[in-house]
C-alpha cells in the first residue's frame, strides 16, 4: 500500500517547475511603445481596447506609442477591463 498519496501538485511532490512569468508588464500611466507587452496571460482575463492588439497565447501588446490606460467592461462582464493605449 502506499504511504503517500498519488494527487497533489507538483510542488508537494518534490518537483520545481519555473514559473511562467505571467501578469501585468506595464501598469496604468506607464508610457509604451509600439510592440511592447503590456499584459501576458492565459484565457482573456484583460480585453484587447484601443490602439493595442491581442496575439495567439492571448499577450497584449501596444500598437502604438502612448500611455496604458484600464477601463471596465460593462453587463455581464463585470470585473474585467479593457486596456487601451493613449496616444500623446
Amino acid at each position: 500500500m502506499a504511504h503517500v498519496k498519488a494527487v497533489g501538485s507538483k510542488a508537494q511532490q518534490g518537483i520545481n517547475i519555473a514559473g511562467k512569468r505571467l501578469g501585468l508588464k506595464k501598469n496604468s500611466g506607464e508610457a509604451v511603445k509600439a510592440g511592447d507587452i503590456i499584459v501576458r496571460q492565459r484565457g482573456s482575463k484583460f480585453h484587447a481596447g484601443k490602439n493595442v492588439y491581442l496575439s495567439r497565447d492571448f499577450t497584449i501588446h501596444a500598437k502604438v506609442a502612448g500611455i496604458v490606460q484600464f477601463r471596465p467592461m460593462t453587463g455581464y462582464k463585470q470585473g474585467q477591463k479593457y486596456i487601451d493605449v493613449v496616444t500623446k
